[in-house]
Protein backbone atom coordinates (compact mmCIF):
# COMPACT_ATOMS: atom_id res chain seq x y z
CA UNK A 1 0.00 0.00 0.00
CA UNK A 2 2.94 2.43 0.97
CA UNK A 3 4.91 1.63 -2.46
CA UNK A 4 1.46 2.27 -4.23
CA UNK A 5 1.17 5.64 -2.46
CA UNK A 6 4.83 6.37 -3.01
CA UNK A 7 4.31 5.58 -6.64
CA UNK A 8 1.33 7.81 -7.55
CA UNK A 9 2.70 10.73 -5.27
CA UNK A 10 6.43 10.58 -7.44
CA UNK A 11 3.98 10.21 -10.57
CA UNK A 12 1.77 13.09 -9.78
CA UNK A 13 4.68 15.25 -8.72
CA UNK A 14 6.59 14.43 -12.12
CA UNK A 15 3.24 15.66 -13.79
CA UNK A 16 3.15 18.96 -11.89
CA UNK A 17 6.68 19.32 -12.86
CA UNK A 18 5.96 19.10 -16.34
CA UNK A 19 2.75 21.32 -16.31
CA UNK A 20 5.02 23.87 -14.84
CA UNK A 21 7.90 23.94 -17.45
CA UNK A 22 5.00 23.87 -20.11
CA UNK A 23 3.11 27.63 -18.63
CA UNK A 24 6.66 28.49 -18.55
CA UNK A 25 7.29 28.42 -21.92
CA UNK A 26 3.81 29.64 -22.67
CA UNK A 27 4.13 32.66 -20.58
CA UNK A 28 7.62 33.77 -20.27
CA UNK A 29 8.29 37.27 -20.61
CA UNK A 30 11.20 37.06 -22.57
CA UNK A 31 14.20 38.90 -22.95
CA UNK A 32 12.41 42.13 -22.37
CA UNK A 33 10.87 41.16 -19.28
CA UNK A 34 13.86 42.29 -16.48
CA UNK A 35 11.96 40.90 -14.06
CA UNK A 36 11.51 37.63 -14.42
CA UNK A 37 7.81 37.74 -14.04
CA UNK A 38 5.08 36.24 -16.40
CA UNK A 39 3.85 38.26 -19.10
CA UNK A 40 -0.01 38.67 -20.35
CA UNK A 41 -0.14 38.10 -24.47
CA UNK A 42 -3.04 40.65 -25.61
CA UNK A 43 -4.85 40.21 -28.19
CA UNK A 44 -5.25 43.19 -30.48
CA UNK A 45 -7.68 43.16 -33.62
CA UNK A 46 -6.95 45.15 -36.66
CA UNK A 47 -8.15 45.94 -40.45
CA UNK A 48 -4.66 45.46 -42.07
CA UNK A 49 -5.25 47.23 -44.91
CA UNK A 50 -4.43 51.07 -44.38
CA UNK A 51 -1.01 51.26 -45.16
CA UNK A 52 1.13 52.86 -43.84
CA UNK A 53 -0.57 52.26 -39.94
CA UNK A 54 -1.26 48.62 -40.35
CA UNK A 55 -0.88 46.77 -43.64
CA UNK A 56 0.56 43.02 -44.42
CA UNK A 57 4.11 42.65 -46.15
CA UNK A 58 5.27 39.05 -46.87
CA UNK A 59 2.50 37.65 -44.67
CA UNK A 60 3.03 39.83 -42.01
CA UNK A 61 1.25 43.27 -40.58
CA UNK A 62 3.51 46.04 -39.92
CA UNK A 63 2.92 49.38 -40.01
CA UNK A 64 3.56 53.02 -37.97
CA UNK A 65 0.15 51.29 -35.39
CA UNK A 66 1.92 48.38 -35.23
CA UNK A 67 5.48 49.46 -33.83
CA UNK A 68 3.66 52.09 -31.78
CA UNK A 69 1.25 49.30 -29.95
CA UNK A 70 4.71 47.24 -29.43
CA UNK A 71 6.45 49.86 -27.66
CA UNK A 72 3.41 51.28 -25.62
CA UNK A 73 2.43 47.20 -24.75
CA UNK A 74 6.24 46.68 -23.80
CA UNK A 75 6.57 49.67 -21.17
CA UNK A 76 2.98 48.57 -19.50
CA UNK A 77 4.79 45.24 -19.70
CA UNK A 78 2.62 43.28 -22.19
CA UNK A 79 2.94 41.33 -25.52
CA UNK A 80 0.70 41.71 -28.20
CA UNK A 81 -0.83 39.24 -30.69
CA UNK A 82 -1.84 40.77 -33.56
CA UNK A 83 -4.71 40.02 -35.50
CA UNK A 84 -5.91 41.14 -38.94
CA UNK A 85 -9.80 40.67 -38.42
CA UNK A 86 -11.08 43.43 -40.81
CA UNK A 87 -12.84 46.30 -39.64
CA UNK A 88 -16.38 45.85 -38.63
CA UNK A 89 -15.43 42.63 -37.02
CA UNK A 90 -12.73 44.29 -35.00
CA UNK A 91 -15.44 46.33 -33.64
CA UNK A 92 -17.14 43.57 -32.72
CA UNK A 93 -14.37 41.69 -30.94
CA UNK A 94 -13.61 44.45 -28.60
CA UNK A 95 -16.88 45.37 -27.78
CA UNK A 96 -17.71 41.20 -26.89
CA UNK A 97 -13.88 41.22 -25.31
CA UNK A 98 -12.71 38.85 -27.58
CA UNK A 99 -9.82 41.32 -28.36
CA UNK A 100 -8.35 43.01 -25.93
CA UNK A 101 -7.96 46.03 -27.84
CA UNK A 102 -8.84 47.56 -31.15
CA UNK A 103 -5.99 49.22 -33.50
CA UNK A 104 -6.54 50.87 -36.98
CA UNK A 105 -5.69 54.23 -36.53
CA UNK A 106 -9.48 54.55 -35.09
CA UNK A 107 -10.75 58.09 -34.30
CA UNK A 108 -12.01 58.87 -31.13
CA UNK A 109 -15.40 60.80 -31.55
CA UNK A 110 -18.76 60.79 -28.74
CA UNK A 111 -20.53 58.06 -30.93
CA UNK A 112 -17.76 55.50 -30.54
CA UNK A 113 -17.47 56.59 -26.54
CA UNK A 114 -20.42 55.87 -25.99
CA UNK A 115 -19.82 51.61 -26.46
CA UNK A 116 -16.00 51.87 -26.13
CA UNK A 117 -13.20 52.94 -23.94
CA UNK A 118 -10.21 55.28 -25.18
CA UNK A 119 -6.70 56.01 -24.66
CA UNK A 120 -5.22 59.38 -24.57
CA UNK A 121 -4.99 60.41 -28.11
CA UNK A 122 -1.79 59.19 -30.14
CA UNK A 123 -2.17 60.54 -33.41
CA UNK A 124 -3.44 64.03 -35.39
CA UNK A 125 -5.19 63.56 -38.33
CA UNK A 126 -7.32 64.51 -40.73
CA UNK A 127 -9.91 63.87 -43.82
CA UNK A 128 -8.45 64.87 -47.29
CA UNK A 129 -9.43 64.38 -50.88
CA UNK A 130 -7.57 62.08 -53.10
CA UNK A 131 -8.47 63.17 -56.75
CA UNK A 132 -6.79 62.49 -60.30
CA UNK A 133 -4.49 65.12 -61.72
CA UNK A 134 -6.07 68.01 -63.16
CA UNK A 135 -9.42 67.36 -61.66
CA UNK A 136 -12.17 70.12 -61.08
CA UNK A 137 -12.31 69.25 -57.13
CA UNK A 138 -10.66 72.04 -55.66
CA UNK A 139 -12.66 71.80 -52.17
CA UNK A 140 -15.30 69.78 -50.38
CA UNK A 141 -17.94 71.56 -51.37
CA UNK A 142 -17.12 70.24 -55.25
CA UNK A 143 -17.91 67.19 -54.24
CA UNK A 144 -21.39 67.65 -54.62
CA UNK A 145 -23.05 65.68 -57.65
CA UNK A 146 -19.76 63.72 -58.03
CA UNK A 147 -19.45 59.82 -57.74
CA UNK A 148 -17.08 59.53 -54.21
CA UNK A 149 -15.51 56.39 -52.85
CA UNK A 150 -15.20 55.53 -48.66
CA UNK A 151 -14.60 52.90 -46.52
CA UNK A 152 -18.00 52.29 -44.51
CA UNK A 153 -18.06 53.04 -41.37
CA UNK A 154 -15.45 55.51 -41.04
CA UNK A 155 -15.20 59.47 -40.11
CA UNK A 156 -14.31 59.82 -43.87
CA UNK A 157 -17.75 58.64 -44.53
CA UNK A 158 -19.35 60.98 -41.98
CA UNK A 159 -17.73 63.77 -43.68
CA UNK A 160 -19.23 62.97 -47.00
CA UNK A 161 -22.69 62.67 -45.71
CA UNK A 162 -22.20 65.48 -43.91
CA UNK A 163 -20.96 67.29 -47.46
CA UNK A 164 -23.64 65.53 -49.94
CA UNK A 165 -26.32 64.11 -47.73
CA UNK A 166 -26.62 60.84 -45.94
CA UNK A 167 -27.62 57.60 -48.27
CA UNK A 168 -27.03 59.83 -51.41
CA UNK A 169 -26.52 57.28 -53.97
CA UNK A 170 -23.01 58.80 -55.79
CA UNK A 171 -21.40 57.55 -52.53
CA UNK A 172 -19.82 54.27 -52.92
CA UNK A 173 -19.09 52.32 -49.78
CA UNK A 174 -16.24 49.89 -49.63
CA UNK A 175 -15.11 47.53 -47.20
CA UNK A 176 -11.55 48.89 -46.84
CA UNK A 177 -10.09 52.41 -48.61
CA UNK A 178 -7.82 50.12 -51.09
CA UNK A 179 -10.63 49.10 -52.73
CA UNK A 180 -11.99 52.68 -52.42
CA UNK A 181 -8.75 53.48 -54.24
CA UNK A 182 -9.05 50.91 -56.97
CA UNK A 183 -12.41 52.21 -57.83
CA UNK A 184 -11.50 55.63 -58.15
CA UNK A 185 -8.18 54.33 -60.41
CA UNK A 186 -10.73 52.27 -62.78
CA UNK A 187 -12.99 55.33 -63.30
CA UNK A 188 -15.84 54.70 -61.58
CA UNK A 189 -15.20 57.16 -58.98
CA UNK A 190 -14.32 60.81 -59.25
CA UNK A 191 -12.85 61.12 -55.59
CA UNK A 192 -11.66 58.93 -52.28
CA UNK A 193 -12.32 60.93 -48.71
CA UNK A 194 -9.94 59.17 -46.72
CA UNK A 195 -7.47 60.13 -43.55
CA UNK A 196 -4.75 62.65 -44.60
CA UNK A 197 -1.47 60.00 -44.08
CA UNK A 198 -3.70 57.63 -46.04
CA UNK A 199 -3.90 59.23 -49.13
CA UNK A 200 -0.97 61.10 -49.08
CA UNK A 201 1.48 58.09 -48.84
CA UNK A 202 -0.52 56.40 -51.40
CA UNK A 203 0.54 59.45 -54.48
CA UNK A 204 3.72 59.46 -52.84
CA UNK A 205 4.58 55.55 -53.54
CA UNK A 206 2.36 55.41 -56.74
CA UNK A 207 3.13 58.30 -59.27
CA UNK A 208 2.02 56.63 -62.14
CA UNK A 209 -1.40 56.55 -60.69
CA UNK A 210 -0.96 60.69 -61.19
CA UNK A 211 -3.09 61.18 -58.47
CA UNK A 212 -3.23 64.54 -56.34
CA UNK A 213 -4.16 65.45 -52.57
CA UNK A 214 -6.92 68.38 -52.12
CA UNK A 215 -6.79 69.65 -48.16
CA UNK A 216 -9.77 72.04 -46.86
CA UNK A 217 -9.51 73.11 -43.33
CA UNK A 218 -12.33 74.34 -43.31
CA UNK A 219 -14.66 71.30 -44.27
CA UNK A 220 -12.86 68.36 -42.69
CA UNK A 221 -12.21 68.84 -39.19
CA UNK A 222 -8.68 67.69 -36.52
CA UNK A 223 -9.65 63.98 -35.72
CA UNK A 224 -7.03 61.71 -33.02
CA UNK A 225 -6.48 58.26 -33.03
CA UNK A 226 -6.70 56.09 -29.87
CA UNK A 227 -6.44 52.58 -28.65
CA UNK A 228 -9.51 50.77 -28.55
CA UNK A 229 -11.07 48.76 -25.61
CA UNK A 230 -13.93 47.09 -24.20
CA UNK A 231 -16.05 49.63 -21.74
CA UNK A 232 -14.59 49.50 -18.43
CA UNK A 233 -11.51 47.79 -19.14
CA UNK A 234 -8.87 47.76 -16.66
CA UNK A 235 -5.96 47.98 -19.16
CA UNK A 236 -6.99 51.91 -20.60
CA UNK A 237 -5.17 53.47 -17.12
CA UNK A 238 -2.08 51.37 -17.67
CA UNK A 239 -1.88 52.14 -21.49
CA UNK A 240 -2.68 55.54 -20.98
CA UNK A 241 0.16 55.77 -18.82
CA UNK A 242 2.72 53.63 -20.83
CA UNK A 243 1.51 56.07 -23.83
CA UNK A 244 2.76 59.31 -21.94
CA UNK A 245 5.54 57.35 -21.73
CA UNK A 246 6.54 56.91 -25.33
CA UNK A 247 5.89 60.23 -25.78
CA UNK A 248 8.21 61.48 -22.86
CA UNK A 249 11.02 59.39 -23.51
CA UNK A 250 11.49 60.07 -27.47
CA UNK A 251 10.53 56.54 -28.74
CA UNK A 252 7.35 58.22 -29.81
CA UNK A 253 9.17 60.23 -31.92
CA UNK A 254 11.76 57.93 -33.67
CA UNK A 255 8.83 55.45 -34.54
CA UNK A 256 6.65 58.47 -35.79
CA UNK A 257 9.89 59.68 -38.00
CA UNK A 258 11.04 56.36 -38.91
CA UNK A 259 7.74 56.10 -40.50
CA UNK A 260 6.87 59.49 -42.05
CA UNK A 261 10.20 61.57 -42.15
CA UNK A 262 9.09 64.14 -39.99
CA UNK A 263 8.47 64.91 -36.20
CA UNK A 264 5.56 64.98 -34.48
CA UNK A 265 3.53 67.64 -32.29
CA UNK A 266 4.02 65.81 -29.25
CA UNK A 267 2.52 69.29 -26.91
CA UNK A 268 -0.23 68.81 -29.21
CA UNK A 269 -1.40 65.36 -28.61
CA UNK A 270 -0.81 65.78 -24.97
CA UNK A 271 -2.65 68.70 -24.87
CA UNK A 272 -5.96 67.06 -26.14
CA UNK A 273 -5.57 64.61 -23.03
Amino acid sequence: MKKGLFTLGFILAFMMILSACGTSQETSGGEGNDSGEEKKILRVATEANYAPFEYQDKGEVVGFDIDFIQAVAKEAGYEVEVVNVGWDPLFVEVKDEIADIGLSAITINDDRKQTYDFSVPYFLSTNKILVPEGSDIKTAADLKDKVIAVQTGTTGQEAVDSIVGENNPKVKKFENNNLAIMELNSGGADAVVADNTVVEEYVKNNPDKKLTVVEDEDSFDAEYYGLMFPKGSELKTEFDEAINQVLDNGKYTEIYNEWFGSDPDVENLKAQQ
